[in-house]
């Protein structure tokens, strides 16, 4: 597959099959996430990966809307990152949680980025505290987003290119 094709088969994916991700997948996932480029190469970035059944459901309610799916995938892998490694850590967790991802396609896998910085509980207690006590995150490490990751249950449509924004872009100024 090439990159093309592998950005436009890439579609959000919030319902898997029960199939168990393989030791070579899961460790594709984290090659490819570990290779992600960082500010300076501060790779201040972490992952916790979570196949345990009573914790991916405590997970999945990590937030009010969004976050239920993650009940329902074989592997969770949250994405943290240390704030005092670099002062863009946002934008390297993000980096890695997008590599992730495009990994999962390539493998033929469905994935869904569930955004846990700055969301909150049904009962409005902070979502990334939230996971931190589920997996026991130490309080140093900002938790950005957890990525639900499995086998596709629903095969979804390639985006289409003619939906493509074209009037969205800009040369040389605004």
């Amino acid at each position: 597959m090439d990159f093309k094709d592998l950005i436009q088969a890439r579609r959000s994916c919030r319902t898997f099959t029960e199939q168990q991700l393989t030791e070579e997948q899961t460790v594709a996932l984290m090659r490819a996430a570990l290779m992600s480029p960082s500010s300076h190469r501060t790779n201040g970035w972490q992952f916790v990966l979570v196949d345990d059944k009573a914790k991916l459901h405590a997970l999945s309610a990590c937030k009010e809307h969004g976050s239920a799916l993650i009940d329902g995938a074989p592997l969770a892998i949250v994405v943290c990152a240390d704030p005092a490694a670099s002062d863009v850590w946002i934008e390297d967790a993000s980096i890695a949680t997008l590599m992730i991802q495009l990994q999962a396609e390539e493998l033929g896998l469905g994935s869904c980025w569930v955004q846990v910085r700055r969301r909150a509980t049904i009962d409005g207690r902070a979502s990334d505290v939230v996971v931190r006590e589920i997996l026991g995150i130490p309080e140093t490490m900002e938790v950005l987003s957890i990525v639900a990751v499995g086998y596709k249950a629903i095969e979804r449509k390639p985006f289409n290119e003619e939906h493509l924004q074209w009037e969205k872009l800009h040369l040389n100024q605004w």
